[in-house]
């Protein structure tokens, strides 16, 4: 499972920099300025192979009354939920009373602690983590979350105090795994009753009966499948129950595990926030998806075009995935669902030439040049395949680091058109090559030199 990390500390240390650091994302909102982070913000990081879920929360103050009472709260379920704590202290600010106050607070979680002096560019690290000695919580680390300095060595060291994981985890003989997501009562359980043919998991009409992951290996014509049934995830603010607030995390790690997600949307409510946020932790995982409308039957025909309408306009990032309409309860549309899923773990794990990946490169740069960057073309020159589920592209040139984000949705859209990669995203990698005249008063010249030639002018200046 994935290891789940929580960042804590005062208001304004720079939890949120560091969240958006690990999770290459700007998911957190970052100002200088102390409580714009109040609920507990999740997100998937990646180094090199392995991956971990990062738990962003809100400065816990030195009197919390109020909202802040309730921010606290927060805090204190992020930190039951995690695997590992890291605790945030602001180089600038140096030892202040209020991190006594939350060292005091950490040490009797039980939890691995871990300070982490943040804000310390530009300072000698002995001299940026020496008075934090005192909080008696270990070994500081010195980093900058701003500027990504000692970040990587921060979170790898944190990453070997867990086991490491099973490279063949996703590739056992357990079939494809398929991961029910979504809100709480829009019929995952049902759905996966129905798939299965029996009542093999607890379906009731009220939200939060599920509370765990439950899988459920199978087979089904001679093929090989593991269903996962998610608990329903809910906006945090109105999650209370001391159970419950465990099931986002077990729904975001049952997503990691899975080769195919089935995001189940409710027919008779409107596309939320929250469903949009649950999508986007999808993608950010990379896996294959299948959009699924369940309670389609007996709805009329403006009421259909709604949802559908809802869908291009509140997650228009999920149009690489098919869309299925059914109905859990009735079974109309769920043998589909089969076929869908199969097609995207298909796409995800296809294995694209080289050739082609080059050809299809070539032909996108001919229609649409990439832009100039300080009076250069940015040139890519060839493709190939750098990985599976996603798929992911690794394109060579120069000055790719340049490459604007408009230009990279484009080339997405053209190798997912013509390769046909629908249900799963896909991704590029840049990679520049190095210019070995780079930095050199005296370039060669296009011009070419006749090496035979030299001889006979180093001849002619003797005899003169």
């Amino acid at each position: 499972m994935l290891p789940v990390i929580a960042l804590v500390g005062r208001p304004n240390v720079g939890k949120s920099t560091l969240f958006n650091r690990l999770t290459r994302s700007r998911d957190a909102l970052v100002a200088d300025q102390p409580g714009l982070t109040r609920d507990r913000q999740y997100g998937i990081g990646k180094i090199g192979n392995r991956a971990y879920l990062v738990v962003d929360t809100g400065g816990i103050a030195d009197e919390a009354d109020g909202i802040d009472a309730l921010m606290l709260d927060q805090v204190r379920q992020a930190i039951d939920e995690a695997d590992h704590v890291l605790f945030l202290l602001d180089a600038r600010d140096g030892f202040n009373p209020g991190d006594e106050q939350v060292a005091d607070k950490l040490r009797r979680t039980g939890k691995p602690i871990l300070p982490v002096v943040n804000k310390s560019e530009g300072i000698d690290k002995d001299i940026a983590i020496a008075e934090f000695h005192a909080l008696g919580l270990g070994e500081p680390r010195s980093i900058s979350a701003a500027h990504g300095q000692g970040v990587v060595a921060l979170i790898n060291d944190v990453l070997e105090t867990f086991p490491a994981p099973d490279a063949d985890d996703n590739d056992r003989d357990d079939g494809i795994k398929i991961a029910f997501v979504g809100r709480p009562n829009v019929g995952k359980s049902t759905m996966v009753n129905r798939m299965l043919g029996e009542e093999r998991v607890i379906t009731f009409d009220r939200p939060g009966t599920t509370r765990d992951s439950v899988f459920i290996p199978f087979e089904r014509d001679g093929k090989r499948y593991t269903l996962i049934d998610t608990a329903g995830v809910r906006r945090r603010s109105r999650i209370d129950d001391m159970v419950e607030k465990f099931s986002i995390i077990k729904t975001l790690q049952a997503i990691d595990r899975s080769n195919v997600v089935l995001l189940v949307l409710d027919a008779h409510h409107e596309i939320s926030e929250q469903d949009a946020t649950l999508a986007g932790h999808v993608l950010d995982s990379g896996r294959a998806l299948v959009v699924v409308v369940n309670k389609w039957d007996g709805l009329e025909s403006d009421q259909r075009d709604r949802i559908k309408d809802e869908l291009e306009r509140k997650v228009p990032f999920l149009d690489f995935a098919e869309h299925r309409f059914v109905s859990a309860l009735h079974g109309s549309g769920v043998g589909n669902l089969f076929k869908s899923v199969e097609k995207a773990y298909a796409n995800a794990t296809r294995n694209l030439p080289t050739p082609e990946l080059t050809r299809i490169l070539e032909a996108a740069v001919e229609e649409h040049q990439p832009p100039l960057v300080h009076g250069r073309r940015i040139k890519l020159r060839y493709a190939h395949q750098g990985g599976q589920n996603p798929p992911i592209i690794v394109i060579h040139g120069n000055q790719t680091e340049s490459v604007p984000k408009t230009y990279v949705r484009y080339l997405i859209n053209r190798f997912r058109k013509v390769l046909k990669l629908s249900g799963t995203p896909v991704r590029l990698s840049f990679k520049s090559s190095s210019n070995p005249y780079e930095g050199r008063k005296n370039k060669p010249t296009d011009r070419k030199v006749d090496k035979r030639q030299r001889p006979k002018k180093q001849a002619k200046k003797q005899k003169k």
